[in-house]
């Protein structure tokens, strides 16, 4: 069976830049066809079969890393402080969920941004908006503003050097149970905000100790599965990245484990949508306030018509203060309807606002507030909250305010290193990490 994968050229793409030079493009796309996979079918299979298990409530997902990716950023302690963040994270939510988590970075792609506006001002000069280092450098120069195609390139070489590292760390030891927790105990001891956590800490330890003293030394205790995901933003560098798997004839994106559609480009008649239709790996959604629930039906129908566990996940975004009014009837008419769809929340991108300093930030409690209404929403109908998408990294950034070493607004810009939106530091991500597990254990 022959599928078309270029069927989406002919439908309108929302957020594509504007290449100056179409010949150039076509140059590094047919690069891009001949480079090996960073990922292969089989593993997006197996995420497939993980988040199956989310959709069935036997698993919960933590997704997370930059808004942004840079190319500067993919260096050993970079890559290894953001693992060392979710994988602290992950280990305090497996504990308190009592099931396992599926780790995902936003990680190894995640290189391009969709933008409100396509030109940024400043002091009335007027460029193209920065829109991720795939495309466009983020000095305020016309020279660096200018799409250049040979970045996807880049981004591709950078995506393999982060999951070289990322295995490296994950199967060489790095990735330890106890010494994962070892950090989290350095945590609680030392943070402000940690203090509050010190009996989960300490059942954490107990359980380790029991299991060391039963002689349990099971392989997953050295190392762990930890998948890669981006936007597929840029469609011109995701299909050049998509090849037929030899074992089951059928198309994979083999840029990330998995991909997911943006807010701002889940139009139903549109070319993401249309791609991602093609394409057999795990996929996400990201939906906002103003989703239907018949929009949502619309985009399972779509994208999951044989309606298969693991293939689908949506990632509401709705904001603190609107999620516990939009997401009920979503989630249920979505529920009633038969459809297997794993639920995930993101509980940034809805929280975002401008400081009186110019920066844009969110605030930790509105942060925990989305997720918790997240679970309110899915214990009130019987569904099951599979998972946090969060932004974050493993430096002591200011971007977020709040947290229990406490970041106020003037202390924004004492280290303000976002390339697009604000994310936690890792002193945030942790005690976002423990809030959540006291919501599990408040079941």
């Amino acid at each position: 069976m022959s599928i078309n994968l270029d069927s989406w050229r002919q439908l309108p793409a929302a957020q594509q830049p504007e290449w100056p030079d179409r010949g150039e493009l076509d140059k590094v796309v047919n690069q891009l066809g001949g480079l090996p996979p960073l990922v292969f079918a089989g593993e997006c299979d197996n995420l497939k079969a993980d988040l199956a298990a989310v959709t069935r409530g036997e698993a919960f997902v933590l997704q997370g890393g930059d808004c942004a990716e840079t190319f500067a950023g993919a260096t050993a302690d970079d890559v290894r402080d953001k693992l060392k963040t979710l994988l602290q994270m992950a280990i305090v939510l497996t504990y308190a969920a009592k099931v396992p988590v599926v780790k995902i970075g936003r990680m190894a792609g995640q290189f391009a941004k969709p933008r409100s506006k396509n030109t940024e001002v400043r002091d009335g000069v007027e460029l193209p908006a920065y829109r991720g280092d795939m495309i466009n450098g983020f000095d305020f120069t016309p020279e660096s503003r200018i799409p250049d195609p040979w970045r996807l390139l880049q981004a591709y070489h950078s995506s393999a050097v982060t999951l070289n590292l990322v295995r490296a760390f994950t199967k060489g030891g790095y990735a330890d149970l106890r010494q994962v927790h070892a950090w989290n105990r350095d945590f609680v001891s030392e943070s402000p905000a940690g203090k509050r956590y010190e009996r989960l800490a300490r059942e954490i330890d107990q359980a380790l100790a029991f299991m060391r003293a039963c002689g349990a030394e099971p392989e997953e205790f050295h190392s762990v599965e930890f998948y890669s995901s981006h936007e597929a933003l840029i469609l011109d560098y995701d299909r050049a990245l998509t090849r037929i798997d030899s074992l089951s004839g059928m198309p994979y994106d083999v840029s990330a484990h998995m991909v997911w559609i943006g807010e701002r480009t889940r139009q139903l008649d549109g070319a993401h949508v249309e791609f991602f239709s093609r394409i057999r790996n795990p996929i996400g959604v990201k939906l906002g306030p103003t989703t239907t629930a018949e929009e949502a039906l619309a985009l399972v129908e779509k994208l999951n018509p044989a309606n298969e566990p693991g293939r689908l996940t949506f990632i509401t975004r709705m904001g603190a203060s609107k999620i516990r009014d939009h997401l009920p009837s979503l989630v249920e008419k979505v529920t009633a309807d038969g459809a297997q769809v794993a639920w995930i929340c993101d509980p940034m991108h809805g929280n975002t606002f401008e400081a009186p300093s110019g920066h844009k930030t969110r605030r930790l409690d509105d942060v925990l507030n989305e997720v918790a209404g997240f679970f309110e929403v899915h214990r009130a109908l019987g569904t099951h909250p599979g998972g946090v998408h969060i932004e974050l990294t493993g430096d002591d950034v200011t971007e977020c305010v709040g947290g229990g070493t406490e970041i106020v607004e003037d202390d924004l810009a004492r280290r303000y290193e976002t390339a697009c939106d604000p994310r936690l530091n890792r002193s945030q991500s942790l005690d976002l990490a423990f809030r959540v597990a006291e919501l599990y254990r408040s079941v």
